[in-house]
């Protein structure tokens, strides 16, 4: 028989899948990161028993594709702090704060400083161990701060403090 026609998979119960990276920082959460984070668990297992309900199974890539997400998912909840930004001082920028800033040329920018799973750059949110956030944590305003980028380090002025 030609090799061609010989399944080398036969019997294979599932796809081997790497697993998901899981950070190395504290999984810092806002109330929000850790509701987004339930809802995703919610939506692959959902996905899930629809993959499982199929009639025709023999694919069984998108299921251990399911389960693999769904694992990386839990150890993210598992591993979650509740940080709730509403009982924090306005003195000084911390996780869960938004933070106007100014820059060297005048303008100015919000950022907001949430969980790594929320982060999102096109909305402001950063996640506390990039380089921006680091540069902000503990500034007060009218204090001035050095953010160290690639392009070049820029100098921001924390203008204002606020809960989101």
């Amino acid at each position: 028989m030609s090799r061609a026609f010989v399944n080398e998979d036969a019997g294979a119960d599932r796809p081997d899948l790497p697993e998901l990276p899981l950070s190395p920082h504290p999984n810092h959460v806002t109330p929000r990161g850790l509701a987004a984070l339930e809802a995703r668990l919610r939506d692959r297992l959902a996905d899930l028993a629809a993959l499982r309900a199929r009639e025709e199974r023999l694919d069984k890539l998108p299921e251990a594709a399911a389960e693999r997400d769904i694992r990386w998912l839990e150890a993210r909840l598992a591993s979650a702090i509740l940080v709730e930004p509403a009982g924090l001082g306005l003195a000084e920028v911390a996780f869960g704060l938004r933070v106007r800033v100014s820059d060297e040329a005048g303008r100015e920018s919000w950022y907001e400083i949430t969980g790594e799973d929320e982060a999102d750059a096109a909305l402001g949110r950063i996640a506390p161990h990039s380089p921006l956030a680091r540069a902000l944590l503990g500034a007060r305003p009218g204090d001035e701060v050095t953010w160290r980028r690639p392009l070049g380090d820029m100098v921001l002025e924390v203008l204002e403090i606020r809960h989101p």
